[in-house]
């Protein structure tokens, strides 16, 4: 008698990851022009955040206007190197997001990631800042902020981080532009 040997073939459907194309930006300044692109897919919250600002030209008008340099950061006890900007008006900003931390996402805090200003977790409204170099202790875990929750990675400049090193360079006190960059806009790029 033969046997006959049935063989159950298992299909496996892969689920839809639904992974969207990174989001090109131009952010057009006072020192010349900064190309982003941003994750949708890694930081869903923040980069959606960061375009509602875009596509509402609520950028417009706005400034970079603080720099973190080795020589204004001698005293912290972490340093960091970034420049800051997106300060909106109070009238205008957006309500708070939820921070979607470097643990979550995997967007690590590197030379030329564009990631969230905040003050306490869940508070990131318009501002955002630029690393100039690896900046580790920004990252879920790092020292620079108390809470430990870092600050929210959401895109990488492509090009033009010699305008960014040049928005360093400006003089500051205590962090702070003397002249602030101005942001003539933000827009997309497609």
């Amino acid at each position: 008698m033969k046997k006959i040997v049935i063989l159950c073939l298992t299909i496996v459907i892969p689920l839809a990851t639904f992974a969207q194309p990174p989001v090109h930006c131009l952010i057009k300044t006072s020192q010349g022009d900064i190309a982003i692109e941003l994750y949708p897919t890694k930081a869903p919250i923040t980069v959606a955040n960061f375009m509602r600002y875009v596509d509402k030209k609520l950028y417009t008008g706005s400034s970079f206007f603080r720099v973190c340099t080795p020589a204004n950061e001698a005293t912290r006890k972490v340093k960091i190197q970034v420049i800051q900007g997106g300060n909106v008006p109070d009238s205008l900003s957006l309500d708070s997001i939820k921070i979607e931390t470097t643990k979550y996402t995997g967007l690590l805090h590197k030379n030329g990631t564009l990631s969230m200003a905040r003050s306490g977790p869940n508070s990131a409204t318009s501002q955002f800042f630029i690393c100039i170099n690896n900046q580790p202790a920004l990252d879920y875990g790092g020292a620079r902020n108390p809470d430990g929750q870092g600050f929210a990675a959401f895109g990488r400049v492509t090009k033009g981080m010699d305008v960014v090193k040049l928005i360093q360079l400006q003089k500051d006190i205590s962090q702070y532009l003397v002249k602030p960059v101005k942001i003539y806009g933000v827009s997309r790029v497609e």
